[in-house]
Parts: C-alpha cells; structure tokens; sequence
C-alpha cells in the first residue's frame, strides 16, 4: 500500500495565502479522489473556520493530538467536501510551544501522530502558522516535503531565506527526507510589472522549484471563507478555482516521479 504524501504549507510572513492553499489544493486533491486531511497547526483556526468547523463545535483538536492524548482519525472533522476532513485548532494551541518546550522529544510528537499510526488519508496537509516556531518544526519534522506560497511582492525572496535555511536544519538534524516540493506565487496579477519581476527573479534563482500554477489576485477567492467553503465549491468558474485545481493536478504529476530527497 503506498504511504500518505504529508506536506507542510508554511511561509513565516503572514497574508501570503497559506491558508487559502491549504483548503483550496486540499478540496481540489479531494474532488481528484485522494482521500485528504488538513492538520490546521495555526492557533487563529482559520483553515477551520473556513471549512465550516463553528469554534463550539471543537471540543477535540490538533492540541490534543500533538499532547497524545487522541489521534488524528478521531479528532478530524468530516467538511461539505467529499474525501476531505479537517483536524480543527483553538487559541489553546498558542500554548502549546510552552508546553512542548518542556519535553524530551518536543519536535516529534506531530510525526508520531501521522506516522506511528493507521492514518486512512492519501494526502495531509499542514496549515503552519506564520512563525518558524516550534508548532512549525514539528510540522516539518512530520512532512515529506514543504509547500511555500510565495506572494509576488517586493522583499519576498529575501523572506524565502530564513524558511529554507530551517528546511536544511531540519533535515540535517531530525528528518533527512525533508525537502521543499515547490514554490507557488499567490497573489499573482500578470497586469503588474512588479509581481512580474518577482516571477523572473523566483524562476532565475530556484529554478523548477517554482510551480508552474500561479495562484491569481481574486475577488472570489477572498470571498469563499465567509461562505466557510473553498473556492472550488463556491465558484468553480473563478480564476481562484481554475488555478487550484492547476496546482493539484502539477503537484500528483511531480508526486508521480520519484525525486532526490537532496532537493532543495
């Protein structure tokens, strides 16, 4: 049986549409027909409540998981989204660094979640929080690969360092298969000469890790978590649906080739 594909979505700057991926790329795997889990690891539970979790309704959580005492099968929520399912978060899991900080195995315990158990998704993916705190080392110490959404503006190569810098940390020192799968620029309008130059410069210097799919500047797809569904529910004409369902189809076909886990 082929192992889960477990990818983190993270980028330290917050706004660069990290969430919005997560859902939008989750919901578009699911409509392929992947059975997908979204780990929503970001204290404000945005993913959450974007995929209809009211904050009453979440009595179970990922603080529980990353404590031990429940597993990822019994805390995920099933949403409105055939094959996809939610691992919901609260403010409460702003304390769990503290927590965390005082055991011995801190960076381990979200991949002892996912991996030590039967988990029956095909693909998880991770909603980090906008910090490379410990939440998102656990989270990266759990993945296979890394997801960046990258927004096309100025400074935002220079903020793609640090990320990258604690990729090869964590490889070097708790996960020797972790790589970055690929850079997606969100945020994207083709009309303006700056995001323009942000794609060159993103292509120039990383290469084939810059997804092809741009995720575009759309009305629609800021719209959609009001509605607490993702775009491809709400409209799935947009631009926003159109592209996410771009990016799931170039991420199974760089998934169906097997890659360096040197890659960076």
């Amino acid at each position: 049986m082929k192992r889960k594909r477990i990818f983190s979505i993270a980028n330290q700057k917050g706004g660069v549409g990290k969430t919005t991926t997560a859902i939008n790329l989750g919901a578009a795997l699911a409509m392929r027909g992947k059975s997908v889990v979204i780990i929503d690891l970001d204290p404000q539970g945005n993913a959450s409540t974007g995929l209809g979790i009211e904050r009453g309704a979440r009595a179970k959580t990922v603080y529980d998981v990353l404590l031990g005492s429940d597993s990822v099968e019994t805390v995920a929520r099933p949403t409105d989204v055939e094959n996809l399912a939610i691992v919901p978060a609260t403010m409460d899991l702003s304390s769990a660094d503290a927590e965390l900080m005082s055991t011995a195995r801190r960076v381990v315990h979200l991949r002892n979640a996912l991996r030590h158990r039967s988990t029956p998704f095909d693909y998880v993916l991770i909603d980090c929080p906008p910090s490379l705190n410990l939440l998102t080392i656990n989270a990266f110490v759990a993945s296979d690969a890394v997801i960046v959404p990258l927004q096309a503006e100025f400074f935002a190569l220079e903020g793609l360092s640090q990320l990258l810098l604690t990729v090869r940390e964590v490889r070097e020192t708790a996960n020797s298969d972790l790589r970055i799968e690929g850079i997606v620029l969100t945020m994207f309008d083709k009309r303006n000469n700056l995001c323009l130059q942000v794609q060159e410069d993103a292509r120039a210097n990383l290469g084939d890790l810059v997804f092809k799919t741009q995720i575009p500047r759309n009305v629609r797809l800021s719209e959609a978590p009001s509605y607490a569904m993702p775009v491809l529910n709400y409209d799935p004409t947009s631009r926003g649906a159109i592209a996410y369902r771009a990016l799931a189809s170039e991420l199974l076909e760089r998934n169906a080739i097997t890659k360096d886990p040197a890659h960076v």
